[in-house]
């Protein structure tokens, strides 16, 4: 039986956010995902169900460069209340960047498994829900 797996898709992209659901689908067939536009409101969601095990996602995709708080400003935020959480959440940084600088500060973060250069693919991300 296959799990069931929360996928929280952070990026301010519309397009982007459709494309990748889109041409993922059959992987995302019965799984939750949850939509965010910037950090703040993930964060935010984080927040207010820290200790709700389905609200929580398994899976953070996050991008860099977004309005309101980005990719790294959230990470800062995250890794202050990670380990109050009800469950241990896997991010992964999608960004277009291709900056060296942006990588090594990505993976410089202790919650983040893996930095993917956009876009991401199906056969990806397969790999990483079978990671799981």
């Amino acid at each position: 039986m296959k799990n069931i797996l929360h996928i929280c898709i952070v990026d301010d992209d519309d397009i982007y956010k459709y494309a990748l659901t889109k041409s993922v689908a059959t992987l995302l067939e019965g799984n939750q995902v949850s939509l965010f536009a910037n950090g703040e409101d993930t964060l935010d969601h984080i927040l207010t169900h820290q200790n709700d095990l389905a609200a929580l996602p398994d899976i953070i995709l996050l991008d860099i460069d977004m309005p309101v708080m980005d990719g790294f400003q959230f990470l800062e935020e995250y890794e202050k209340i990670a380990h109050s959480l009800a469950k241990k959440i896997t991010i992964y940084m999608v960004s277009s960047s291709v900056d060296p600088e942006d990588v090594i500060r990505a993976k410089s973060f202790e919650t983040v498994t893996d930095y993917i250069s956009k876009p991401l693919n199906e056969n990806k991300f397969e790999s990483i829900l079978s990671e799981l």
